[in-house]
């Protein structure tokens, strides 16, 4: 593949544009704080690092579309009692490099490998994933189970049940270069933030204007791995301690029902669905979630 000097994005006037919107929303992200560019077989990672050093390490990864920037929120919370790395996926829209295509799960659990044996080496590792980046969680416990502590997912893509029709459908119409369609994904999929007119509804807003500048500055990807449900077997093997947070509103699928199947199939995961809050809930119900994460991951909140 063509690498140019400024790949990933289409130009250089793209990445210069992209990356002043991306810094001026990190403008919001606590201090102090560190970052670095982790080099994989796949190319380099950016990471957003916080809390004390010999903290435990706790992974941040984001959901489809976003990237580290996701976690203000949550992040100054969480980094009161761990080491976190706040992850902008490395084929995505964000700060880091890919250099050759991810094409499958795998590719994407041997990125991951690579990445936490880079930040944490000879550490078992804590993960926190929302969305896709929680489907990628469950993907790496099933091959590298013995690498986790613990594993916390929000309202994971797939894995529990098949994605809804209707977001399939809007998802597609995102590719339609109108901001009309975008604007409808964000406001469907963000429905209790936007209906909160607050702190959260200016996140959407922001992510939004994201989006739709990272829609016209990166270049065209392949695919890469679209989410899979996990197998009843696969689910039941899963060992480590793992939190499952589902908010009440979901949009990819019904959060009583995934709980359900959950509780059967896989009754050593534990469940809880979140109040007031849909695919949101990081946002919309960030104290919540907050500490629902600690006391599982077993600090308490300060």
């Amino acid at each position: 593949m063509e690498l140019t000097p400024y790949h990933p994005f289409r130009s250089a006037k793209a990445k210069a544009a992209y990356l002043a919107l991306n810094d001026r929303m990190a403008e919001q992200w606590p201090r102090p704080a560190e970052s670095r560019l982790v080099e994989t077989t796949f190319g380099q990672t950016f990471v957003r690092i916080n809390g004390a050093a010999d903290a435990p390490p706790l992974v941040l990864l984001p959901g489809f579309g976003a990237n580290s920037l996701m976690w203000i929120p949550n992040v100054e919370e969480l980094s009161r009692q761990f080491r976190t790395y706040a992850v902008d996926n490395i084929y995505d829209n964000g700060r880091s490099i890919y250099t050759r295509p991810l094409a499958s799960a795998k590719d994407f659990v041997s990125w991951m490998d690579e990445l936490f044996t880079a930040l944490a080496p000879g550490d078992r590792i804590n993960l926190l994933g929302v969305s896709y980046g929680g489907w990628l969680i469950g993907q790496y416990a099933l091959r590298f189970p013995n690498r986790l502590a613990r594993a916390v997912l929000l309202a994971p893509a797939a894995t529990v049940l098949p994605l809804r029709l209707e977001f399939w459908i809007r998802v597609l119409l995102c590719l339609v270069p109108l901001r009309c369609f975008q604007r409808s994904f964000m406001y469907w999929i963000f429905e209790d933030a936007v209906r909160e007119n607050g702190a959260a509804r200016k996140l959407v807003k922001e992510e939004m204007a994201a989006m739709q500048l990272a829609s016209r500055c990166f270049k065209a990807r392949s695919k890469g791995a679209v989410p899979t449900v996990v197998a009843d077997e696969d689910l039941q093997s899963l060992r480590m301690p793992i939190l499952c947070l589902i908010g009440e509103h979901e949009k990819i699928y019904a959060a009583q029902k995934a709980v359900r199947r959950l509780n059967r199939v896989a009754p050593q995961i534990k469940t809880e669905i979140i109040p007031g809050a849909g695919h949101d809930l990081t946002m919309v119900q960030a104290e919540l979630v907050n500490r629902k994460v600690l006391e599982f991951l077993g600090a308490p909140p300060t």
